[in-house]
């Protein structure tokens, strides 16, 4: 359970966040389908259109699953500045259970 990433465009390999430093981030909430060929079921939410989300990360502000996700845990590496990645969370890094 937790977090899985999976890079789309790796980032500059020099700039990785720290707890608490503000990031800005464009992003889709997907819900997970396991039916589905690339795995995406309905949208639920975007930044796409509204402008980026900039918030200060691991400070308990977005959900479990983007803290680590981004700042990196034990299974996966930090992101580091300009990646594009999508991130597989399980509810309980997320909004639980629906």
């Amino acid at each position: 359970m937790g977090v899985e990433k999976l890079v789309i465009k790796p980032g500059n390999g020099i700039d990785y966040p720290k707890k608490h430093d503000e990031v800005s981030m464009e992003y889709t909430g997907w819900l997970f389908d396991d039916d589905a060929p690339d795995h995406k079921g309905g949208q639920f939410d975007t930044s796409v259109g509204r402008g980026d989300l900039i918030t200060p990360i691991g400070a308990g502000r977005v959900i479990k699953g983007w803290d680590e996700g981004i700042l990196g845990s034990a299974e996966a590496s930090p992101m580091t500045l300009g990646e594009k990645a999508t991130l597989i969370i399980t509810p309980d890094y997320a909004y639980g259970p629906r």
